[in-house]
């Protein structure tokens, strides 16, 4: 059997990816937390205080392996819930280079968190170059993130209503190839602020990091940035390449995921391990 990802720390393998450039990823612990950055032009929002974790009864929409589900529980776990990570409320989700998975890894952690707080959730597609939270989760993609960054209305307007009653998603639009340009505007700074006044959490599906540099943009935005990495794939030398460049320009990076990593032994027996 195989497992899709795993945290790389679970793994040990965050020194052989990082640290050449001296840098630990800190996806399975709490990192140190600082202030979200300033939005310029205009005053920050308070964020909201963080929500209790409560179990919840309602079944997920995705169809995942017991081992796929506790690893993504982690993850949600570590970078929103444990105590001293209530300021991780925007979270961008990037990989290095296209076809790491990143987008399966925002939809279902969105959801897991969902049903593990009392709080609101809502995943925003900008991966405007390539946008697939819409069919993730079966709806359509008509109004979305690039009408919102071109009109005026209430976000609310351009925002569906997911299957659990606390879940929301931002696609990407149907114009969103020729919206691009405007995810690492002041617009998108404006739109976040809205987001932030409506939801609690927020976690953002962004391009790779090869194709543009709209995560950068996004993240400095936000609380912090996971990157999501692919066994066997995934270059180190890219890797590093890609937190040095969210290092400087002073991105917080709240961890690593190692995507479509596959396990020789069953799920039953590497649980217990």
């Amino acid at each position: 059997m195989s497992r899709n990802f795993e945290l790389l720390q679970n793994i040990g393998k965050e020194q052989e990816y990082f640290q050449a450039d001296q840098v630990l990823m800190e996806a399975v612990a709490v990192p140190r937390m600082a202030p979200p950055p300033e939005m310029p032009q205009e005053v920050p929002l308070p964020a909201p205080a963080a929500p209790e974790p409560v179990p919840s009864n309602e079944p997920l929409q995705f169809d995942i392996e017991s081992s796929q589900l506790a690893e993504l529980a982690k993850l949600v776990q570590r970078v929103f819930l444990l105590p001293g990570s209530e300021y991780n409320r925007t979270v961008v989700f990037t990989s290095s280079d296209s076809g790491n998975g990143c987008s399966w890894i925002c939809a279902r952690a969105g959801e897991i968190l969902a049903s593990q707080v009392t709080g609101t959730v809502c995943l925003v597609d900008a991966n405007l170059h390539s946008p697939t939270l819409h069919e993730q989760f079966g709806v359509e993609n008509q109004h979305g993130l690039s009408e919102a960054l071109r009109q005026s209305k209430s976000i609310r307007g351009y925002i569906s209503q997911l299957s659990r009653r606390n879940l929301a998603l931002l696609s990407a639009g149907a114009d969103a190839k020729d919206t691009q340009a405007l995810v690492g505007a002041d617009r998108m700074r404006s739109r976040l602020s809205e987001l932030r006044s409506e939801f609690d959490y927020i976690l953002i599906d962004s391009a790779s990091m090869n194709i543009n540099n709209q995560s950068i943009g996004l993240g400095a935005a936000a609380d912090g940035v996971v990157l999501v990495l692919k066994a066997n794939s995934t270059r180190k030398e890219r890797a590093r390449g890609a937190v040095s460049d969210l290092q400087a320009a002073k991105v917080k990076v709240l961890g690593a995921v190692l995507n479509q990593r596959t396990f020789p032994i069953p799920d039953s027996i590497y649980n217990k391990l």
